[in-house]
């Protein structure tokens, strides 16, 4: 079992492109009126797009999506959702490989 880190920047438009265990992975974090949004495309496969991101929430909402694993927010400094100014300090994105 492992648990990485996605390293965010306090930007409130961003695209990176990661290796999640054997998954390519292009994830994109919006900053909308309405709250932050996550997008992730997986070997050029949408696999999540549009997912409000919430505190310790999953991410990528259907097993049948064939991720493995699964990413979420957490809150560092309480129990808030994320927002873009707090991004790579206060919320972490990451990635369990077991969950």
């Amino acid at each position: 079992m492992a648990v990485l880190e996605i390293p965010l920047s306090a930007t409130p438009l961003q695209t990176l492109v990661v290796q999640l265990g054997d998954q390519s992975c292009r994830i994109t974090v919006r900053q909308r009126r309405t709250g932050l949004f996550f997008d992730l495309v997986q070997r050029d496969v949408p696999t999540a797009l549009g997912v409000k991101a919430l505190d310790r929430v999953g991410l990528v909402r259907g097993p049948y999506l064939g991720f493995v694993g699964q990413l979420f927010f957490v809150d560092t400094q309480g129990a808030d959702d994320p927002a873009y100014n707090g991004l790579g300090s206060r919320w972490m994105l990451l990635w369990d490989d077991a969950a």
